[in-house]
């Protein structure tokens, strides 16, 4: 029995051996490093969701984009077979609130969120060739400022909001005050 352990011990001995000799720095034998996970594989979108619209109505797309990188991601575009697509964003413009298409995209900062929402920042539906019912769902592509792309779907809800409109020339008054 005593010789039957003194094999075992010996035996895992070498094993422990054999198998830290592969753990070691393998860059003097050529090796290359394992690369960097692509942005793309490190941004998600969290709680992603569409607003209801007639076919032809302009409408949105929303949710929470998840860098979960140590470096700045940038959306540039959107793509949907749904509609085409524009980056939109919400701002001030002679004391009233207007959308118009984001410059340079949507930046995530390095392991931050940037949010898409009613009234805010969102992936807008230019012109859908079909109505988009509540309970849909809707295929989206996210183009990175790196080339990458990140897929995703979302869900379409009926949303009333704050009465918004995503239509040409729609404007919101500030937030705070009343609507004229």
């Amino acid at each position: 029995m005593k010789n039957t352990l003194t094999r075992l011990a010996a035996t895992a001995g070498l094993l422990v051996t054999l198998g830290l000799a592969g753990c070691g720095d393998d860059s003097a034998a050529g090796s290359t490093p394992s690369p960097a996970p692509s942005p793309a594989a490190a941004l998600t979108i969290r709680d992603p969701w569409v607003k209801a619209a007639p076919a032809g109505t302009m409408t949105a797309a929303f949710g929470v984009l998840v860098n979960d990188t140590g470096a700045d991601i940038t959306v540039a575009a959107a793509e949907s077979p749904a509609s085409p697509m524009e980056l939109h964003e919400m701002t001030m413009k002679d004391g009233k609130m207007v959308m118009q298409p984001k410059e340079g995209g949507f930046v995530i900062k390095a392991n931050g969120t940037h949010e898409l929402s009613p009234g805010g920042d969102h992936l807008m539906l230019m012109n859908p060739a079909r109505a988009i019912e509540a309970g849909d769902e809707v295929s989206f592509t996210l183009k990175l400022g790196d080339g990458t792309t990140v897929p995703f779907t979302a869900i379409a809800k009926p949303y009333a909001g704050a009465g918004e409109s995503y239509d040409p020339g729609m404007s919101m008054a500030p937030m705070g005050s009343a609507a004229p």
